[in-house]
């Protein structure tokens, strides 16, 4: 028992000297070499975030920091996203891998959805880690890392390309108009924790040689085939004969289902089709219809990696409809060039609703246009249209 008493207390007391040398500053201090993170899993409402955070220990013998918080933060823009803690911590010489896990709130993304934008679609990641204990006489070692991750959601929105729109509609000559520029931009000013505005405009051409009405400018906005924003505007406009108008659509994203978008942007290894579909209400003679504006519906694809190592940590390989997705890293397709329609001959029109009457044309309304190989040029008519009956014949 003498023995046993003996060996207790030199025990007790190389760990006193130890402490007491590490908090003199004889022994080193150990410091957080660095902090891996990674999506684990992802549900509906929550997200796994695993964490390896290694530990140098400089000095010749391990050290046990039991009751020691290990404390980390993550945070986007300065929103918090997610803060763990792991007690009781055992170091060994060298470097040491403290592997821990932490739930993120999903309903965190619509916060920090908004101070993207805000940002100009730029997003500071912030990693921040601090290990305490009293066996390091009270000191705190901390460790800090940014990671800045950018979008690019609206820029190929932006266009001078001319493009027919076609109602497909019976009795209805095609095309109804053109489509000479498209414009879009987030209206930051207008930015709120529940919407996120979004200003569009097109500069459309009526190449009939009669006025007719737009009641009403739709949209659909989904990200990965989930409904982010629909509606319509309230706003109608009078396109003159031969003549270009302007249409805004005053669009939002709704932030309430950016959480639904989270989790399918994660599922598919942080990738993202946003799709925005628009049509027009059109009325003549009493009568509306609407026309699916497919020429300008807009598809762009967006990638991130937010902790810089999805390669190595993939959180999933499907599409949100099940199918197989891409495993390579291609961005949107870049916009293909084509024909600009330029009228070059009378037309004579029944009327857009009217009896179908024959039109002469040198392959414009027969689904032909010239190509200007050196620029684009706005579709404007270069001779007299005419025409008796009006909208409805």
């Amino acid at each position: 028992m003498g023995k046993l008493k003996i060996v207790g207390v030199l025990i007790v007391a190389v760990a006193a000297v130890a402490g007491g040398s590490v908090a003199l500053g004889v022994l080193g201090t150990p410091s957080v070499a660095s902090v891996d993170n990674h999506f684990a899993d992802v549900s509906n409402r929550t997200t796994t975030v695993a964490t390896n955070l290694t530990v140098t220990n400089p000095n010749p013998v391990g050290i046990q920091l039991g009751g020691v918080g290990v404390n980390y933060t993550i945070s986007m823009n300065g929103v918090e996203m997610a803060q763990g803690t792991k007690q009781g911590v055992g170091l060994g010489t060298g470097n040491s891998t403290l592997p821990f896990t932490t739930e993120m709130q999903n309903d965190r993304i619509p916060p920090w959805w908004v101070t993207h934008i805000d940002n100009s679609e730029t997003t500071t990641v912030g990693i921040d880690a601090t290990v305490r204990s009293s066996t390091l006489g009270g000191r705190s070692v901390s460790f800090s890392q940014d990671r800045t991750i950018e979008t690019d959601l609206l820029s190929q929105f932006n266009s001078s390309e001319t493009r027919p729109v076609e109602a497909n509609q019976p009795l209805v000559s095609d095309p109804v108009l053109y489509i000479n520029e498209t414009r879009g931009a987030w209206d930051q000013t207008n930015l709120t924790q529940s919407e996120t505005p979004l200003n569009l405009a097109f500069d459309v051409y009526n190449p009939k040689p009669y006025p007719y009405t737009i009641t009403k400018v739709g949209y659909t906005i989904r990200m990965n085939d989930v409904t982010v924003g629909e509606g319509e505007t309230d706003r109608g406009y009078v396109l003159s004969p031969g003549a270009e108008t302007t249409l805004e659509a005053n669009t939002a994203i709704q932030n309430e289902n950016l959480d639904r978008w989270w989790v399918s942007h994660l599922r598919r290894n942080q990738r993202t089709d946003l799709y925005i579909d628009f049509y027009l209400v059109v009325e003549g003679g009493g009568e509306q219809f609407r026309v699916d504006l497919d020429a300008i519906d807009y598809q762009q694809d967006i990638e991130t990696d937010i902790f810089g190592n999805k390669a190595q940590y993939p959180t999933g390989n499907r599409t949100a409809d099940g199918s197989s997705d891409r495993s390579d890293s291609s961005t949107a397709d870049e916009p293909t060039a084509t024909p600009t329609p330029t009228p070059t001959e009378t037309e004579t029109d029944g009327g857009l609703l009217g009896d179908g009457g024959t039109e002469t044309d040198d392959g414009l309304l027969d689904g032909e246009a010239t190509e200007t190989e050196t620029e684009t040029e706005t579709a404007t008519p270069t001779e007299t249209e005419t025409d008796d009956s009006g909208l409805l014949g």
